[in-house]
């Protein structure tokens, strides 16, 4: 006889999902308890890509610590170094120049669509739709470019400082945002037809995955994962940063809690981040895109938190300072580590194939986990 879900009995089957070759972006290693088709117990195994980061930034300036976040969660590098920046200017009561912070934000919602253009084209080849896939990278490419101009990178790039950025805009830069505007609405109907509005794929992503709000709160799950279950935490609208609080923008949230709530939240996150870009953009001020800081910085004693929204959810970088030049002690709170813990909650007692549409519905960043 079958025993309840979750213990494992005679006749289960344990399979290894993973781990891929260490020269791929992130190795994640599910160790998953089957029941015939049925799944019974996901494990995850990390550590395949820890680099130490939280160490290894302790022994960097205040400077140099910024830019080993770009590793991390590498498809939200300008919003993690951003988040950095901002604990650290709030250690030194650094004013950050109108000018930067209107860049800043515009190149962190850039960030935020490429990494959702990204997650969209692979969530549809993992599910069989390999077109989709070409045409994410069709519009992707677009914001690489923009940032390659500007940055002198096209996914690390390195960009944000205490006190601002790190260079000026390119003069190209206002035209060919708004340029990567006008295509991205043209392009966005296709969008729907080839995969939003395909029963195939409605019928792999409803209903599975589900992730009630309570369930939510509970795992501690951020971003896209937790709103599509009901959840208000977006870290632009509780703590606004820099100049969020100036402009418009609506935090989507759906109540269904599955994994095709989490695709539409993405999707149309991916809209409002346009509809911030367009309020910024006409009217980025003159002046400094740096604030004159000292070349060596060191932070009064006592310990400092920022909290972020990166396309995955909610980053925290604390730092402990005893004065020194570099960080006593630093901590990240990563978004991908949360949303994992809630994997198996979400798939146990669904079928095998129904895991691929649910973890790709969290869009994992392993090196965000594995820091």
């Amino acid at each position: 006889m079958i025993e309840e879900i979750g213990r494992t009995t005679e006749g289960d089957l344990i399979i290894n999902v993973g781990p891929q070759h260490p020269a791929t972006h992130g190795v994640l290693h599910l160790v998953i308890t089957l029941n015939g088709e049925t799944i019974k117990k996901v494990e995850p195994h990390l550590g395949y890509i820890h680099r130490s980061i939280e160490k290894m930034c302790e022994s960097l300036s205040y400077r140099q610590f910024i830019y080993v976040t770009s590793r991390m969660d590498y498809l939200s590098s300008h919003i993690n170094n951003h988040a950095c920046a901002l604990c650290v200017e709030k250690g030194l009561q650094i004013e950050v120049p109108q000018r930067a912070q209107y860049i800043r934000v515009i190149m962190d919602e850039l960030t935020r669509i490429a990494s959702h253009e990204l997650w969209w084209g692979a969530m549809a080849m993992d599910l069989g739709a390999f077109t989709p896939f070409f045409h994410a990278f069709r519009e992707r490419e677009n914001i690489t470019d923009i940032m390659e101009k500007t940055c002198g990178a096209r996914l690390t790039m390195n960009y944000i400082v205490p006190g601002g950025v790190m260079a000026e805009l390119h003069p190209d830069f206002q035209k060919d945002v708004q340029r990567f505007i006008q295509l991205y609405k043209s392009k966005f109907e296709e969008y729907n037809e080839l995969v939003t509005g395909n029963i195939i794929f409605q019928n792999r992503m409803k209903s599975v995955g589900v992730l009630s709000k309570e369930d939510a709160i509970s795992y501690g799950c951020s971003g896209p994962v937790a709103r599509a279950s009901g959840v208000f935490c977006d870290i632009r609208k509780l703590y606004p940063y820099d100049i969020y609080n100036k402009v418009e923008f609506e935090e989507i949230t759906e109540t269904e809690g599955d994994s095709f709530a989490r695709y539409l939240v993405r999707l149309k996150e991916m809209q409002q981040s346009i509809h911030i870009i367009e309020q910024l953009l006409g009217d980025i001020p003159e002046g400094d895109f740096q604030a004159k800081t000292k070349a060596v910085l060191k932070l009064p004693k006592g310990e400092f938190y920022q909290r972020v929204e990166t396309a995955r959810g909610e980053l925290g970088v604390y730092i402990v300072s005893e004065g020194g030049t570099t960080p006593y002690r630093i901590k990240f709170r990563s978004p991908g580590f949360s949303n994992l813990s809630a994997l198996e909650h979400m798939v146990k007692g669904l079928k095998i194939g129904d895991l691929i549409a649910a973890m790709g519905s969290l869009d994992l960043v392993i090196p965000d986990i594995d820091r």
